[in-house]
């Protein structure tokens, strides 16, 4: 039985330096306990591989380490000026009207009130709506149940960014 080859883009994430995988994965999430697992866990056969090792080293973050992980993260609907990731993630609160847009300043400062850190939710494919609907409803919730959400949400957002990183890796060869 003969094994196949990686796909070509997460062949050259497997290939990178040890510097510039951990740049790569700081990049996706700013924990540094969850890059480094998976930096161990390299060569991944597999972009499945590749997500399974995220989702375990997600859920054995600790508190502080989720805590850097969203410190990566800014507000929903204020993407960092040159991070175009975000940006895009985010991009239904780009265009959001005035009165939405402020009404998430206001939820997310709410939130970040009573949780301490910013409100994070995987914003791909949601609407503006969606997003200020999802902070109402997460305000309620006890820090424990909130803190899963969030770890939750992050591994969704380390999933995508992952799969776009493998993706960027083969179109840099052309």
């Amino acid at each position: 039985m003969t094994s196949t080859p990686p796909p070509p883009g997460l062949a050259r994430f497997n290939a990178l330096a040890e510097p510039a995988v951990l740049a790569a994965l700081h990049e996706v999430c700013a924990a540094g306990a969850w890059a480094r697992r998976l930096l161990a866990a390299r060569p991944f056969a597999t972009a499945d591989d590749l997500y399974a090792a995220s989702d375990t080293a997600t859920a054995d973050l600790t508190a502080a380490d989720l805590h850097e992980a969203m410190a990566g993260h800014p507000p929903i609907g204020r993407p960092r000026p040159g991070d175009p990731v975000s940006a895009r993630e985010q991009s239904a609160m780009a265009g959001a009207p005035d009165g939405l847009r402020a009404e998430m300043l206001e939820l997310d400062l709410a939130y970040r009130e009573r949780f301490g850190h910013v409100f994070l939710i995987c914003a791909t494919g949601r609407t503006g709506e969606q997003m200020r609907d999802a902070v109402r409803e997460r305000l309620g919730n006890p820090p424990d149940r909130e803190r899963e959400i969030v770890r939750r949400e992050l591994g969704k957002i380390n999933r995508i960014r992952l799969a776009r990183l493998v993706d960027v890796a083969e179109d840099r060869r052309t």
